[in-house]
């Protein structure tokens, strides 16, 4: 049940990650074109931020349901097998506590920008859901090595004989 509501959310943050890459994509290609004739797109550099924030944090659930992500393991595969699984569950356990401590402070400041009605210094666009954006990644994230550590924690079934 868990598995299935993970990908059909991978699925849609992938998606919202895809458009908002493209978007990013056609942003520096128009720039380069526009600078060409010395008209810039006012406003890129802030609106390529927002895009890759939303874009990383919409792409790190995948990465991690997919086991791509970075992992130096020359000293930890010389230990024994108990030892192992003892310091992935601790590193899963610390990852997921950490990305859902990320995920809740960047949801209180989108909290405050939405109150406070802040917006951005060019566009003047308002960049809570953008902030709100990167808190779902986050916290998807944060969902998925606990899921993780939650499987890693349960007896293995035994093959019926």
């Amino acid at each position: 049940m868990f598995d299935n509501i993970a990908q059909k959310i991978n699925l849609a943050l992938m998606v919202l990650g895809g458009i908002f890459l493209v978007a990013m994509i056609l942003l520096t290609c128009g720039n380069i074109l526009s600078r060409a004739v010395w008209i810039p797109i006012r406003g890129a550099f802030e609106l390529m931020g927002f895009f890759g924030a939303v874009a990383t944090s919409a792409a790190l659930g995948h990465t991690q349901m997919k086991k791509g992500h970075i992992a130096v393991d020359v000293l930890v595969r010389r230990f024994p097998p108990p030892v192992v699984r003892f310091l992935d569950g601790l590193n899963h356990l610390l990852c997921a506590g950490f990305f859902g401590i990320v995920a809740w402070q960047l949801a209180e400041k989108g909290a405050v920008l939405l109150r406070t009605g802040e917006v951005t210094e060019t566009l003047r666009i308002i960049y809570y859901p953008f902030v709100y954006g990167a808190a779902f990644g986050c916290g998807f994230l944060s969902l998925i090595l606990a899921g993780r550590l939650v499987r890693m924690l349960m007896p293995k079934k035994e093959a019926a004989s």
